[in-house]
């Protein structure tokens, strides 16, 4: 009966994935779209445009100088009548459309019109500043953050594949196709068909034109939904629904002939393990809970959750390796359970101790874990379900980036290896969020839990408050868990969960990379009194010399062993995920590639071509 329930309601939320589709117009973004800026005469240099079109990508004049190499550029003139290539990441807002939201900073008498055409060069329009923005549109104030919202596209392969890269270009008067065909060397036809709403004898509105690449090449478009007009993308979330839907049917005949062969397991982590959903896996090793070979007593309890017989261990088995769960194998203590060492199978392992009543986190790591596997993110090997829950991991050797930031005993962390374990990081998160089917959401990101190996390379670890997600879906409520200090406004008031909540933890991490200090401050002796790193970053950033004002917030172990521009971009990085609005906040997948780059800089390497050689092999690899 448990198992005819279940199903019923796995059928009705496939129903719901079809309905939700339907009406969503985008997945997800891309990494890299590119803007067309017009230059005016006598208004702009070169910093001002980098001001104005500041995003993970674009923190300096070099990322705007490396797209127009064949164009003369210095800070201080630049040829009017021109258009540069401005790159940004193009992200599915809201699950509505695809664009990137800017920030500018209003000066005295502006405007949503002055904005609109002067400064963001008709990128944008009066409409969607007033979307996005409250403020009166006569009387913006001073300083105020305005939100620029710029469209953008990651191509139609009902098109063509042959390209990826989309310039999104503001049509001008005396624009007209074949012009535009001409100066891209591309088929009138061809750009027409990518924009079958756009009249371009209208001499205004926006067009998607393919791009090149800043080596000069066409990108092609990499198998992907995020691109694809809403229709195709539809279309396949809806086949792809159904064949999940005939799956449930062959597992439910299947398994209503086996249901009396579950073992007893506790009554409450039987219930909640026959509501799992799995993968299957064609592979011999891996059998279902009607199987009866040896060694899988045990697992014949997990009705859904494909794992596998070497996953198995007995309760002996532990206490053997752990000398009885001794106090001098314990490593660690979380909220669900201590941690032990123990060498199990040839293998150095750290197993969780769970007590029963923790069976929801218990099965949330067990599932995630053995269906997702990435080298930044901490490997699961076994799990024993007697007694008390328990699960096992590899052990990594240094323990987590907390214990190097806020403990003693271990040397500080040189700053490339800072950056590199954020990229180690923000991999594993953007692996959950972008390549798993459903979404991942972690909802416990913190340094704590980022582990860190011999080679000081980073692994997400603990996946107990693991919540699944469809995709899109940036509304649903859910208890509050987490840590206080990490959690966003949207989550912590609401308990609204999305990616994004990740996105802003992760921007808390890379704060406490930079300073090494905890997420929240005490300033007093009252828990009122305290401060949030989010604060403290956002007073600096805002200051008038923000590195001078950084200098005073980087980790003093690291002495003057740190570039200050690297630290800028991280810190920027970080208040671009802290945004109080998760609309705003980037991506993991645009963190991956902003993190890759200073990574990279921060290495020091010197063969300029290699180094853009391989960001488009990067690039292209997560398409």
């Amino acid at each position: 009966m448990k198992l005819k329930t279940g199903l019923l309601l796995f059928f009705i939320l496939l129903l719901g994935h079809v309905c939700f589709h339907v009406e969503s117009n985008c997945l997800k973004g891309c990494d890299l779209a590119l803007a067309s800026y017009y230059i005016l005469p006598g208004v702009f240099i070169l910093q001002n445009i980098t001001t104005f079109m500041q995003s993970e990508i674009v923190s300096s004049n070099d990322a705007i100088t490396s797209y127009n190499k064949d164009k003369i550029l210095n800070d201080i003139n630049i040829q009017s009548f021109q258009r540069l290539n401005i790159p940004f990441p193009c992200d599915c807002i809201g699950g509505e459309f695809l664009g990137h939201v800017f920030e500018y900073s209003a000066s005295k008498g502006d405007t949503y019109e002055t904005i609109a055409n002067l400064y963001y060069a008709n990128l944008t329009t009066v409409d969607l500043l007033k979307r996005f923005n409250s403020y009166d549109p006569k009387n913006i104030p001073v300083n105020a953050k305005v939100n620029v919202t710029v469209n953008c596209s990651c191509g139609n392969s009902q098109v063509s594949k042959d390209y990826g890269l989309f310039i999104t270009y503001p049509i001008r008067p005396g624009d007209t196709l074949q012009d535009i065909a001409n100066q891209s060397s591309l088929d009138a036809g061809l750009i027409q068909s990518f924009n079958p709403s756009v009249n371009f004898s209208k001499d205004s509105g926006i067009a998607f034109i393919p791009g090149r690449y800043k080596n000069g090449v066409y990108v092609p478009l990499y198998h992907r939904t995020a691109g694809l007009a809403s229709g195709a993308a539809v279309g396949i979330s809806i086949a792809g629904t159904f064949v999940l839907l005939l799956l449930a049917f062959c597992m439910y005949v299947r398994y209503q002939k086996k249901e009396e062969e579950k073992a007893k397991l506790p009554t409450d982590i039987s219930m909640a393990l026959s509501t799992q959903d799995g993968n299957a896996s064609s592979s011999a090793e891996y059998e279902t809970s009607g199987s009866s070979g040896p060694g899988t007593a045990s697992a014949t309890g997990l009705t859904s959750i494909m794992v596998a017989k070497s996953m198995e261990f007995s309760y002996q088995e532990l206490a053997k390796a752990t000398n009885n769960f001794s106090l001098d194998n314990k490593i660690g203590q979380g909220g669900f359970g201590a941690v032990y060492y123990a060498e199990l199978r040839g293998k150095k392992t750290a197993i969780k101790k769970m007590d029963v009543q923790a069976s929801t986190e218990f099965l949330c790591e067990l599932k995630v874990l053995t269906h997702v596997h990435h080298l930044n993110l901490v490997r699961l090997i076994g799990y024993c379900v007697e007694g008390s829950l328990f699960l096992v991991y590899e052990h990594i050797d240094n323990g987590n980036l907390g214990q190097y930031l806020h403990g003693s005993g271990k040397e500080p962390l040189p700053w490339s290896s800072r950056v590199q374990i954020a990229l180690d990081a923000a991999r594993g998160l953007e692996y959950i969020h972008e390549h798993t089917v459903p979404v991942y959401i972690h909802r416990d990101v913190k340094s704590a839990n980022i582990l860190i190996d011999k080679n000081l390379r980073g692994k997400v670890a603990d996946f107990g408050l693991t919540k699944l997600i469809e995709v899109g879906n940036s509304t649903l409520q859910t208890r509050l868990v987490g840590t206080f200090g990490y959690m966003p406004p949207e989550y912590a008031q609401y308990g609204d969960i999305s990616p994004k909540i990740d996105v802003y933890a992760f921007g808390v991490v890379l704060f406490e990379l930079i300073s090494a200090k905890n997420a929240v401050l005490k300033t007093g002796e009252l828990v009122a009194e305290s401060k949030g790193l989010v604060a403290l970053f956002e007073e600096a950033l805002n200051k008038s010399d923000p590195c001078d004002a950084l200098r005073k917030l980087v980790d003093p172990r690291l002495g003057e062993n740190y570039p200050i521009d690297s630290v800028l971009k991280i810190a920027q990085l970080g208040r671009a995920c802290t945004r109080d609005n998760p609309l705003l906040r980037p991506s993991m997948r645009s963190l991956v590639v902003a993190l890759m780059t200073l990574s990279s800089l921060t290495e020091d390497c010197d063969d300029e071509s290699s180094y853009e050689s391989q960001t488009l092999i990067n690039l292209l690899s997560v398409r």
